[in-house]
């Protein structure tokens, strides 16, 4: 009878000690699950996308594994524990439930952050959009668009189409960096959603396979696909004033009515004023929240303080052997880069103090922002278009780890 009573014991020793472990492992799996790709406290300082990305693709696995482990005692306990373990096994379930629900229904990044419904575009007579609003334009052939940031911002991507080419414009508000890439993988049109963020950059996930994408450089970075980049398509970004005056027939991107709250929480990004440690901006140089100017060439990337580039008009620079000026018009808003060899001559760009236009040193031609020359010996000539982008500084260090500031490289 003693070694029946003993056996009895070891039996539901063993059901508590796996209802115990089922439990911490599902609330653990849905926990990491979704803290270790949102801007929880440390969580985007960890290099933790395979773990994440392990969890993500294998909860249900994991939820059927703990629920095996889970059932026997949890019944045990039901039909035969007392009244407090009965009352602990609840509240442990309860709180499980709340876990599920705020992971899987509230904390979850594509139903934070959604597709528009209504993907609408104007041209300048009807358009509802403030000239001074910021936006990411893209120009192929005769037909241009150009996307509000704090209308992208808030969903993150938009779909499109220019010239007939499809088109996934993206922006990642906590980065401050805007791409369009296309979304053509292997031959096939992708659809992608948005699934978290990793160091802080938002990642989407593609339907077919399940991999992660960075949007900060269309790199997958988790899945079957890993390694594949998506390409990248040509892209500026400045004032809607400045792009109608250089694409005057461009489609501008409309506010879609179903999100006019979303868009009122983003009011101020785009010149600088919202506050919030992931949003604002730190006017100081060089922090983590500074506003950059970032330039890739080759093996060579470079950073430039925004306020270095509003206080001298343009900056001249050279990034291994490709010479580049890179400069903010007169409204302190629109970012250009462009080649400053012409016809193999290297000309420095100034900015005029009274006129504010563009002047080189060389041959005393003038310049307007979109790099034409409007006057002078070279009149008609236009420098070569350099991608450059607008970035926080904790951005551009982070995805280009072998950059230099344009400070310490003038230093040297």
């Amino acid at each position: 009878m003693t070694e029946k009573v003993e056996m009895w014991s070891n039996s539901e020793k063993r059901r508590s000690v796996a209802l115990v472990l089922g439990l911490m492992l599902v609330i653990l799996a849905e926990v990491l699950r979704v803290y270790l790709i949102m801007p929880f406290p440390g969580s985007q300082r960890m290099h933790s996308i395979g773990v994440a990305y392990f969890l993500g693709r294998f909860i249900w696995p994991i939820r059927v594994l703990a629920l095996a482990a889970i059932l026997p005692g949890a019944w045990h306990v039901l039909v035969r524990g007392s009244v407090w373990r009965r009352v602990g096994l609840v509240a442990a379930l309860a709180i499980y439930g709340g876990i599920f629900y705020f992971t899987n229904f509230v904390a979850m990044a594509d139903r934070m952050f959604l597709p528009p419904r209504h993907v609408v575009f104007a041209g300048a007579q009807a358009n509802s959009v403030d000239l001074e609003r910021v936006v990411v334009g893209i120009a192929r052939g005769e037909e241009a668009r150009a996307y509000p940031i704090e209308f992208i911002g808030y969903h993150h991507q938009v779909e499109d189409e220019i010239a007939g080419a499809p088109l996934l414009v993206t922006y990642c508000t906590v980065c401050r960096t805007g791409r369009i890439f296309s979304p053509v993988v292997e031959g096939r049109r992708e659809r992608f959603r948005l699934v978290g963020m990793d160091h802080f950059n938002a990642m989407f996930e593609d339907g077919t396979t399940r991999s992660w994408w960075r949007q900060v450089s269309g790199e997958a970075v988790a899945g079957p696909r890993k390694g594949m980049r998506l390409a990248e398509i040509p892209s500026e970004q400045m004032t809607l004033r400045e792009w109608l005056s250089r694409h005057p027939r461009s489609g501008i991107l409309q506010p879609d009515p179903d999100f006019q709250g979303e868009y009122r929480s983003l009011r101020g990004y785009d010149d600088g004023t919202r506050g919030g440690s992931l949003t604002g901006r730190r006017n100081e140089p060089w922090q983590e929240k500074s506003w950059v100017a970032g330039v890739v060439a080759g093996d060579h990337a470079r950073a430039y303080d925004w306020n270095d580039l509003v206080r001298l008009g343009a900056i001249n620079d050279r990034l291994g052997t490709t010479t580049v000026a890179v400069w903010v018009s007169p409204d302190g808003r629109s970012l250009a880069a462009r080649s400053r060899t012409v016809n193999g001559r290297e000309l420095t760009l100034m900015r005029d103090t009274v006129t504010r236009t563009l002047t080189d040193a060389e041959t005393r031609s003038t310049w307007n922002d979109d790099g034409l020359c409007t006057g002078g010996p070279l009149q008609g000539t236009r420098l070569d278009f350099v991608q450059s982008y607008q970035e926080f500084w904790h951005s551009w260090r982070t995805f280009h780890p072998g950059t230099d500031a344009w400070k310490e490289a003038k230093r040297d």
